[in-house]
């Protein structure tokens, strides 16, 4: 089975029903990846429903391409969901759009293609940008950055607490010879953790770190949720699915503080709907179900947060 078939996407039923599709909408899929969700928003609208759907990825978008050929109803943007707003084909869509999706993270195909260097299981070249054609690869930041740079962004994107003594390690290596495949920064993080944690591969976290500052992916998170909720139109949907905690920290606070609205202090005698919030929480967190994880493993860490615009 090629690899762009084999992502398998996650909460599909529960997306649906949070986005509340309404047949001739105007959604956006932000994050394409091997178009699971697009299919089912798809197949929830009517014949003038549309869905735009961005990705960073070369090989997402050649997917997204390949689906448009046989529905019209979808329009695909190469492009990072921070630019979700300022793109031509969104641009003219301000407090116009029914219903946004974000799904984070990196997907199946990038995790099990070793050619794209995401992987710790996979010998393979060093890179880890979703889109391989800008900026630079985790290789070439490994081999230049200063040690305290990248013992911060160890503990910094990955929460890992050996953060000092990987980074001396990595300087120490690179020293007698680049450090350029997966399997190579892998055996160096093993040999600088002094304690393995059970069922959890010593490099995780340091990948996971690494992987997010090549992507600057918690800045564009920041980003792309505030130019969502100048597309949004009153009543749109806000959807995201997240896969750790930096993200979903994001959302919960960004969510929270649009719902709280404008910031004053404490003892003025505003009531607060004079607070002009922009946003109201729909529903608790939601999960995948028992039945779905052990379908799809990788679903155990997806946490969904809803909201919808209000002003």
């Amino acid at each position: 089975m090629p690899l762009q078939e084999l992502h398998e996407a996650v909460l599909k039923s529960e997306v649906i029903e949070a986005l509340s599709i309404k047949a001739n909408g105007i959604y956006i899929d932000a994050t394409f990846g091997r178009g699971g969700h697009s299919k089912s928003i798809l197949g929830s609208l009517g014949a003038q429903g549309r869905l735009v759907a961005l990705d960073k990825d070369p090989q997402a978008i050649a997917s997204a391409v390949q689906l448009q050929e046989c529905d019209t109803r979808l329009l695909v943007v190469h492009a990072s969901f921070a630019q979700i707003s300022m793109i031509p084909e969104t641009a003219n869509l301000l407090n116009s759009i029914d219903g946004i999706l974000f799904d984070l993270g990196v997907s199946s195909p990038q995790l099990d293609d070793p050619r794209r260097g995401f992987s710790f299981l996979h010998d393979g070249p060093l890179d880890m940008r979703m889109n391989p054609e800008e900026g630079i690869s985790a290789m070439e930041w490994l081999n230049s950055a200063p040690e305290m740079e990248i013992a911060n962004t160890l503990y910094k994107y990955g929460e890992e607490r050996f953060s000092r003594r990987i980074a001396r390690r990595i300087i120490t290596a690179r020293e007698s010879r680049c450090i350029s495949t997966t399997c190579q920064l892998a055996e160096i993080v093993k040999e600088a953790i002094p304690v393995w944690k059970k069922d959890k591969h010593p490099a995780t976290q340091t990948f996971q770190a690494i992987r997010i500052l090549i992507n600057q992916e918690l800045e564009e998170l920041k980003i792309a949720l505030d130019e969502a909720l100048k597309l949004l139109k009153l009543g749109g949907r806000l959807v995201v699915i997240s896969f750790h905690s930096l993200e979903d920290r994001i959302v919960k606070q960004f969510i929270a503080g649009q719902a709280t609205g404008d910031k004053f202090p404490r003892h003025l005698p505003i009531t607060s709907s004079k607070l002009n919030p922009q946003l109201k929480k729909i529903s608790s967190p939601q999960k995948a179900n028992f039945a779905e994880i052990r379908h799809n493993p990788r679903a155990r860490s997806a946490i969904m947060r809803v909201a919808e615009k209000l002003n």
